[in-house]
Order: structure tokens, then sequence, then C-alpha cells
């Protein structure tokens, strides 16, 4: 009998020695500690910098799960909103389209887009102009959607190519806007994963080159979105792969996060693979994910009571 327990003794501190080193893979992988990192970062801000930021711990899921009826067969990818029709634009990927969405998740108008090989994101730009990054061709197309367009043709666009020839499927999905620089800002994906800045052409058509920004310690495993809060500056950066929604100031530094895990700011389920992301300038955020699932999360609004 007394010879059992040393084997059983082995066999416990070999079992406790994998269960270790399952955990280190699982911290590793999830970046677990990136988000520890963050969560104590978050509790030492002091509240003039919550005020100055849009500050992601404060919003709650107010529409989830919402399917986007009519786009079954289509995967839904990158999201824009549009502040002079108040309403939102997706891309699909697995037959190209450009979707109008109302801020409720109501289709309102689809587009063809034709000569198109995977678009991954949609931007509304300045004076109306639009941008779609087409991931697979590495390529960014700018046009302005008319009211009655219902198709458009990237042989007629203006197309600028993005480099990054050997990127294949881990090109470029994040697509926003810094109207304060009046450039592009695009996400890679991974392989590696990064942001960049390409300043817009001006009138003569030229591009300026892509440049590479500032990004201290992410902890993020993608890209899959991108968006830029038009009031702080800030970048809002949407990783599907870590489940994650992150602020990033102008310097690159992480300055809040939204989990998008079950139970956690609202969500009774968790968004599984987020796709897409934009806010409006109320501050509203809107989330498109697989399969074509529609997201808002909004701040509760204070209420002010009356003095005795």
């Amino acid at each position: 009998m007394s010879s059992s327990f040393p084997r059983i003794r082995r066999q416990g501190l070999c079992l406790a020695a994998l269960a270790f080193v399952a955990l280190g893979a699982l911290v590793l992988t999830q970046h677990w500690d990136d988000r520890a990192r963050l969560w104590l970062q978050e509790r030492s801000t002091p509240l003039v910098d919550r005020l100055a930021s849009v500050w992601l711990p404060g919003y709650r899921a107010v529409i989830q799960a919402k399917a986007l009826s009519g786009l079954d067969k289509d995967e839904t990818s990158g999201l824009t909103y549009n502040p002079a029709t108040r309403t939102l634009f997706t891309v699909t990927g697995k037959h190209p389209l450009l979707v109008e969405l109302s801020l409720q998740g109501e289709i309102l108008r689809r587009i063809e887009l034709k000569g198109f090989a995977n678009p991954e994101g949609v931007e509304v730009m300045d004076n109306g102009l639009m941008g779609i990054v087409d991931e697979r061709r590495r390529q960014l197309t700018t046009f302005t959607l008319k009211d009655d367009d219902l198709a458009l043709d990237a042989a007629g666009l203006a197309g600028f190519d993005l480099g990054f020839a050997d990127a294949g499927n881990k090109g470029f999905e994040g697509l926003g806007w810094d109207s304060r620089s009046h450039s592009v800002i695009l996400g890679k994906e991974r392989g590696p994963l990064g942001l960049f800045s390409l300043p817009f052409p001006g009138e003569d058509g030229s591009v300026g080159a892509l440049q590479p920004l500032a990004a201290q310690h992410l902890g993020l495993r993608d890209i899959s979105s991108l968006s830029v809060d038009g009031r702080t500056g800030h970048l809002l950066v949407l990783s599907d792969e870590s489940r994650m929604l992150l602020e990033v100031d102008r310097a690159g530094r992480p300055v809040s996060f939204l989990s998008l895990n079950g139970g956690l700011n609202g969500l009774e389920d968790g968004i599984k693979q987020a796709e897409g992301v934009a806010m409006d300038e109320d501050g509203n955020i809107y989330i498109v994910a697989e399969p074509n699932l529609f997201y808002v999360f909004s701040k509760p609004v204070a209420k002010v009571g009356r003095a005795g």
C-alpha cells in the first residue's frame, strides 16, 4: 500500500504541472495578462481623463444579436455611420454588396459591388465621399454614393494600391476616417497586425505614402474593424478573436476596453465573430457580427433627482 502513495503523488504532480502549462498557454493565447493590465489601468484612470475619452466601461448592450434579415447567405464585414443620412453601411464579402442599414438594424438598400473581390471595410469620409477596402486586391476604392444607386463598378471608380502584396487573406480589414489629419486609418488584420495612416489624395489625385502608426501593447490577436471618434480623435479597434473593443488614444496608447463576452456589459451571450464597428455623433456604438447579427451599445442616461 505504501508503494502506491509515491506513484499517486507523482501522478498528481504531473497533472498539476500539465494544468499549470495549459493555464500559461491560455493566458498567452487569450491575452489575459493584457486584459488584467488594461483593467488595472482603467481602475486608476482619473475622472477627468475618463470624461475626456470615449470610456467603454460605461457602455451597455441595448440591442443584441438582432438578425439582419435577407442577408442569410452573405457575411457582413466592416461598418460605418453616415451623419448626413443618419444611417449605417456595411459590406458583404461572399456576394459583394454595400448594404445600407437603419440605426435599429433594418435593411434599407442593397447595392451590388461589381469588380470587387473581397470587400472587408467601408467608411464615410468628408464631403459625402465613401471608401471600401478590398482585402484580396489590396486596394482602397473611393466613390460618392447617390440616393438611387443600386450598383457600383470598381472599374469606373478611383482606386489606390495599399501594398503588402504578400499579405494574402491577412491584409487590411479595418478602415476609418480621421478628419483631424484628413487621412484614412487602416488596420492590418495580422501577420503582422498593425495600424497605418494614409494621407487622402489631393485634387491632383496623388496619394501620400502609407505611414505606420504608433500602437503600444494593444494585446489583440487580430484587427477586424476600426472607427474614429470625431469628438476625441480616439480610435475604436475591434478584435473578433480577442472578443474585445479597444479604445486607443492618438499616441497609440490603450485607454479603455469593452469585453464582448457573455454576461458582461449587458450581453446575454458573447459576440463570437465581431466584424464591424461604427459610432454616431451621440456616442452610440454599433457592431455587426457573423452570422449577420446586429448590436448597439449605449451609455445609460444619468437621472437627475429633484431637490427636496
